[in-house]
């Protein structure tokens, strides 16, 4: 392995063409005869001569040397710039997101707008979890899971960024769709449709049919709320579903009406507490949304 030091030696003998000057531009003491050893040693090393003495004290690249040149330079010429802008937490890169449909639908869109305009540098890597990404954010494959998270881990840290309100959907062509207000008691016959890979949402659906004294005789599970819509419009039957928009969950031949007596629940923007510091997620949580 080619040690840096002595392809700094390199780099800098060849802007100066000479070892006196590029002594003197080292940004720490070196004397003449350290900076040619370190160049002879980089030849011995890559078995070639780098350099052409073509007067008393100028040498210049062989042809070999112009083609190493070619590939150290403009890393060396960089690397000052990108140490300061680490330091100054200003480093670009990709930043990796998991989030639910639904977020990923309603909420992220207006946010990484803002980051886009903010941080150009920074680019977002988007995925879509059936449930919260939280294994996934453990292993390190992912910086930021936004989803309803039931519990926050001890390890991680989160900060609430929206918040969703129950609604009862019901098809079209229902006989109930026409009523501003309906009650779960008058659905006890018809077909549910219940999460499937989410286990703690569809408890918490069967839950609130719990509590209106509902017991589904028919059980549909889909495992996306834009799935279930998609049954529900299709009138395979009703569901409760939360959502971000104020009036509720929007799909063609689908009607959405609140669920009096239910509450809110909250949309996490969730990291890992040894991240906390990384420039990205900074950047993006500063322009986290803000319920």
């Amino acid at each position: 392995m080619i040690q840096l030091q002595r392809l700094e030696g390199f780099y800098r003998v060849a802007r100066a063409e000479g070892y006196a000057r590029a002594a003197r531009s080292f940004p720490y003491p070196i004397t003449q005869p350290g900076v040619h050893q370190q160049v002879k040693r980089l030849e011995d090393e890559v078995g070639v001569p780098l350099f052409e003495r073509v007067g008393k004290d100028r040498v210049v690249l062989t042809p070999e040397g112009r083609a190493l040149y070619a590939h150290v330079a403009p890393f060396l010429e960089a690397l000052d710039t990108v140490v300061q802008s680490l330091r100054k937490g200003e480093v670009g890169g990709t930043l990796r997101v998991h989030a639910s449909g639904h977020v990923l639908r309603y909420l992220l869109p207006a946010w990484l707008r803002r980051l886009q305009a903010k941080r150009p540098d920074i680019e977002v890597a988007l995925f879509e979890s059936k449930v919260p990404a939280l294994d996934v954010l453990r292993s390190g494959d992912t910086d930021l899971v936004v989803d309803h998270l039931p519990e926050v881990p001890d390890d991680v840290e989160s900060r609430e960024v929206g918040r969703t309100h129950p609604f009862l959907v019901l098809p079209m062509h229902h006989p109930q769709a026409k009523s501003a207000q309906v009650k779960l008691a008058q659905l006890k016959d018809d077909a549910f449709i219940a999460y499937s890979t989410d286990r703690h949402l569809r408890e918490l659906q069967l839950a609130e049919l719990a509590r209106a004294g509902v017991k589904p005789k028919r059980l549909h599970q889909a495992d996306s709320s834009e799935t279930i819509l998609g049954f529900v419009a299709a009138g395979l039957g009703y569901s409760l579903l939360a959502s971000l928009l104020p009036g509720g969950p929007r799909e063609a031949g689908v009607v959405a009406r609140p669920l009096p007596g239910a509450g809110s629940g909250v949309i996490h923007a969730a990291w890992r507490k040894s991240a906390t510091r990384s420039p990205l997620l900074q950047a993006a949580l500063a322009l986290a949304p803000k319920p």
